[in-house]
């Protein structure tokens, strides 16, 4: 992962559809139509493959209550968290959550995200889970960046009803509709014992299987729950979270595909402990980092700031923390012959930062390094005016 190939006095040039046809040294270009060469760092577009957007409205309140010493799963008993971000989305127009939406993507773009995941999960019932999920689809049509979305469905048990039940639904009726209308890419599910099981999970993930999804776990967060040992099984893309993971779940990641997925500001917010990162790369698992950007548990959608707090947390250096931020979370969405490195046949999707010392991205946590975000060949931000289109 820490591998990089780096080109001194580079240049990249892409054609009229934004797909790269030449990256290599400035002296190599030949045509100085949509052609660039490098000034300072030039590097590929950060892919945020794990976020809950779409959603409406803050939950600072519960960030200051577990400051005061209340916890997750406190909050979560008493109404809040993930029921109470259903009930701020259910009470918001559609207009609304897509303004406030697009103005969240404009933000990431400003922090160089070019790629990322959209996800359900704060609907909560048949219909307002679709509801999200057509709002998520709407929504990746109008933001700059390269949007997929997540049927997340299994993130709590909806009130009135049992988990039982729940699963039910969703594998006969909601992923089925889902798919009908061609609103999701993959399937997520939340193992903990406050929310769905491992046997939930396999149900769910043979489901999203047969309709020729990809298979996605929230794992071992709050508890170690062999939830990625189940992914790994399930040939899920990505286990995500790992706070508790075991020795055989290190092992099962190291030597299968599933990605292990680390969201290290969200760490720093629930103050859970680090994942076995190092044990992870010994025993060869592939590496992304994420944001898990939502109103609750990680209210921060800068990927700089991940790798700033990947480096302090985990010990991760710079290099390959690009590879966990770009190429390897490509993969998990799929997009990995499109994006997630600068190679000719991909897209022109790269940022420019503002230092040719990588090491200062995570060096100066709180600092915004990203000059200019450009998405398939055009300027759709720069890092002091989000939404610069060029």
């Amino acid at each position: 992962m820490a591998d990089l190939l780096v080109v001194p006095d580079a240049g990249i040039a892409w054609d009229e559809r934004g797909i790269l046809t030449y990256v290599g040294p400035s002296h190599g270009l030949s045509d100085p139509t949509n052609a660039r060469e490098v000034r300072g760092a030039l590097v590929p577009g950060f892919v945020d493959a794990h976020t809950h957007v779409p959603f409406f409205g803050w939950r600072a309140d519960e960030f200051e209550a577990r400051v005061g010493g209340q916890s997750y799963r406190d909050l979560h008993g008493l109404g809040g968290g993930i029921a109470r971000s259903a009930r701020l989305l259910a009470a918001a127009s559609d207009e609304d959550v897509l303004s406030f939406g697009l103005s969240l993507a404009a933000e990431m773009a400003a922090h160089g995200t070019t790629a990322t995941e959209l996800k359900t999960g704060y609907g909560l019932s048949l219909e307002a889970e679709l509801r999200q999920a057509r709002l998520a689809r709407r929504l990746s049509e109008a933001m700059p960046q390269t949007a997929t979305v997540t049927l997340l469905a299994c993130h709590a048990v909806p009130e009135g009803k049992t988990r039982r039940d729940w699963v039910d639904q969703v594998c006969a009726e909601l992923i089925p509709t889902a798919v009908e209308e061609g609103l999701v890419d993959a399937v997520d599910i939340y193992v903990e014992d406050i929310a769905f099981s491992v046997e939930d999970f396999e149900r769910v993930a043979d489901v999203a299987r047969r309709h020729d999804l990809f298979v996605r776990c929230h794992a071992d967060q709050l508890g170690a729950s062999a939830a990625a040992e189940a992914a790994v099984g399930a040939g899920a893309r990505n286990a995500d979270h790992l706070n508790h993971l075991s020795a055989e779940g290190v092992a099962a990641l190291g030597a299968g595909d599933t990605v292990a997925g680390l969201l290290p500001v969200a760490d720093l917010f629930t103050r859970e402990p680090a994942p076995p990162v190092a044990e992870l790369r010994d025993a060869g698992a592939a590496l992304m980092m994420a944001t898990d950007f939502n109103p609750g548990t990680c209210p921060c959608l800068s990927m700089p700031e991940v790798m700033a707090w990947g480096a302090s947390l985990y010990g991760l250096q710079p290099s390959a923390s690009l590879t966990a931020m770009t190429l390897n979370p490509a993969w998990v969405l799929g997009l990995h012959d499109q994006l997630g490195s600068l190679e000719v046949g991909k897209r022109a999707d790269f940022l420019v930062l503002d230092t040719n010392d990588l090491a200062m991205i995570p060096y100066r946590p709180g600092h915004n390094p990203v000059a200019e975000t450009w998405v398939n060949g055009r300027q759709v931000a720069s890092g002091s005016d989000p939404g610069v289109s060029a």
